[in-house]
């Protein structure tokens, strides 16, 4: 098998982006679909129109119903082939961003990704998460290529919810770990081949970004302003744990997040919250003990969740957990890319192991 890294055709991140972003998407087609939210499109209109003004380019929105689903995409690829545009941007969150790719993928145009928040790795990979209409991880959808464009306005993403940047700071917290389990087992990444030496070193270096940043970005964005902090966490949790996990592989932590999603106290709760508790639980898989309290006090100084109550899970049913490692430990899932056998029975052990651990830690 042949290693393989995967990126965007052109990344693009710094204060006021948003009002350039015609400017640079004009250069794949001149009439835009534009997919957003219906509260999102009143914050973005009005530098989406004076960017379209400057560029000569035609705008139009279609409105997210909020989940990426089978349904919810060939509702908006019957709306987009209506329109007659030319290429897809997706404006907001990773569901949307997700969304936005699935719709160019089927209907063979380019596709513009534009997070309004850092709160996953979404955007720069060639890959849109399927949910059932009730939000239950279904699938992974494997796209042929990167985004053609992504583009971050580190403006906006500052005067998102601090939450919202911490929750991506949980996506990107997984991506060393489950690079590390991929290369030693020698397994796949997501664009079919191998991890480069580039990916790997994107991977560790995403993690140590979030050392070194994660805590002062947190105080900053409290603030809702944009330090030199909040703009390396930003391309940590963008751009680096985008180019890391998809070059470098999922492992672990990711799997346990889909498993996890069988618990519907579990539905309020971010897809980085999630996958942070999935990294505890992979590390205890690994006995890696070093990095679990390394994990633990970064998690704690920036408000990650450590436990199953912290994640809306206040009554442990043994039954229900089991379900949840049986599906984390499925076939088509990524739990079979650590380099060693693991079983339904490991990861429900792993599972009330790391939260056990995240009390005595608390």
């Amino acid at each position: 098998m042949q290693s393989i890294i995967a990126s965007p055709g052109r990344y693009i991140q710094g204060k006021n982006a948003l009002e350039d972003l015609c400017t640079h998407a004009g250069k794949l087609g001149k009439s835009l679909f534009v997919l957003v939210s219906k509260s999102g499109k009143g914050r973005v209109e009005q530098a989406v129109a004076r960017s379209a003004a400057a560029a000569g380019c035609t705008v139009e929105y279609a409105i997210f119903n909020g989940e990426c689903s089978k349904g919810e995409i060939d509702r908006l690829g019957k709306l987009y082939k209506a329109s007659g545009c030319q290429v897809v941007i997706g404006i907001g969150g990773g569901k949307i961003l997700d969304t936005a790719k699935a719709v160019a993928h089927y209907h063979g145009v380019p596709v513009v990704i534009v997070p309004t928040i850092a709160s996953t790795d979404a955007p720069c990979s060639a890959l849109s998460v399927i949910y059932t209409e009730e939000g239950a991880f279904q699938e992974y959808l494997f796209l042929p290529s990167s985004p053609n464009l992504v583009l971050v306005d580190t403006e906006i993403v500052a005067s998102a919810p601090v939450r919202l940047l911490v929750a991506g700071m949980g996506d990107a917290l997984a991506t060393y770990f489950e690079a590390r389990a991929c290369v030693r087992s020698d397994s796949g990444n997501c664009v079919g081949g191998k991890a480069t030496l580039a990916a790997a070193a994107l991977a560790e270096l995403c993690y140590n970004t979030l050392l070194e940043n994660g805590f002062a970005a947190k105080l900053a964005v409290e603030q809702t302003v944009c330090t030199k902090a909040v703009e390396a966490v930003i391309e940590a949790n963008t751009l680096l744990s985008g180019l890391g996990f998809e070059s470098a592989g999922l492992a672990g932590a990711h799997a346990i997040h889909n498993g996890l999603t069988a618990l519907e106290e579990t539905h309020a709760m971010y897809h980085g919250e999630k996958v942070a508790f999935g990294t505890l639980v992979q590390l205890v898989l690994e006995n890696a003990t070093d990095d679990i309290e390394t994990v633990l006090h970064f998690c704690r100084e920036i408000d990650l969740p450590v436990t199953l109550g912290q994640l809306g899970v206040d009554k442990i049913d043994p039954a229900r957990l089991m379900e949840v490692a049986t599906l984390a430990c499925a076939e088509t899932d990524t739990m079979g890319n650590l380099p060693f056998a693991v079983t339904a029975e490991d990861v429900y052990a792993a599972i009330l192991s790391a939260d056990a651990l995240g009390k005595a830690f608390l």
